[in-house]
């Protein structure tokens, strides 16, 4: 186990996806402000199954939105692939986190009129990769999500957890360099979780595909390979296992 002042241990420059400086995400001033994140400084590897907890109002959330490109430090700087995304602005940004970040959401966020091949397939139209190949990668995602013969079914007509696979699908099919997941399982029953979270896992393990996630969810932290422990923005513990 680490704990917090070792998170600066430096790295195999090549195996860095993420590496994190002096970050700061400030609302409000003066006397009223509030410090949703502080000082926080990390770096994550390729390969890494994270869990970013805490409890509520840690800033979780506000991290994990930081390193998506949901949002911007107030300070420090945030790299992805050795480039600064904390002042990308605009296309440049929006594209940048297109082909690079694969996003899943507690809520799905999927699209409601169209099919799970055709969500699945979105990003990869905006990046124009070929019909022909588009149909290919994302019967190959469907297979390794277990959803053979769900293809035209929209959103309303699959199950939670259905759904859920349909978005970590979509998060995937795009070869991102890293996922992050915000409560991936926080709607769904503990054996569907439990079930997404053994499938997740195994692509880790198998084809070394980064994911963060933020999370309450115990059955994510014992899976987890490092726990980052958040308190009033700061990290107070990071946990590496395994």
């Amino acid at each position: 186990m680490t704990t917090a002042p070792s998170q600066t241990e430096p790295q195999a420059q090549g195996d860095i996806l993420f590496d994190i400086r002096g970050v700061g995400r400030y609302f409000g001033s003066g006397d009223i402000q509030v410090k949703a994140l502080d000082d926080i400084n990390l770096t994550i590897a390729r390969g890494e199954f994270t869990a970013i907890v805490g409890p509520s109002g840690s800033g979780k959330s506000t991290l994990l939105q930081l390193m998506g490109g949901l949002d911007a430090p107030s300070v420090g700087d945030v790299h992805l692939n050795n480039k600064s995304i904390a002042h990308m602005s605009g296309r440049e940004l929006s594209d940048f986190r297109r082909d690079h970040i694969g996003f899943i959401f507690q809520a799905y966020n999927l699209i409601p009129v169209l099919s799970a091949q055709e969500n699945i397939e979105y990003i990869m139209l905006l990046q124009g990769v070929p019909a022909a190949q588009r149909r290919q990668r994302v019967q190959a995602m469907l297979n390794t999500v277990g959803l053979e013969g769900y293809a035209d079914r929209r959103p309303a007509q699959l199950s939670g957890g259905q759904q859920q696979r349909v978005a970590v699908a979509r998060a995937m099919v795009s070869r991102p360099s890293i996922i992050l997941a915000d409560e991936p399982t926080a709607n769904l029953d503990s054996v569907t979780g439990s079930a997404l979270l053994d499938m997740m896992k195994g692509l880790n393990e198998s084809r070394s595909m980064t994911f963060v996630f933020s999370t309450h969810d115990p059955k994510i932290m014992e899976r987890a390979s490092r726990l980052i422990h958040l308190q009033d923005g700061r990290v107070v513990e990071d946990e590496r296992r395994g």
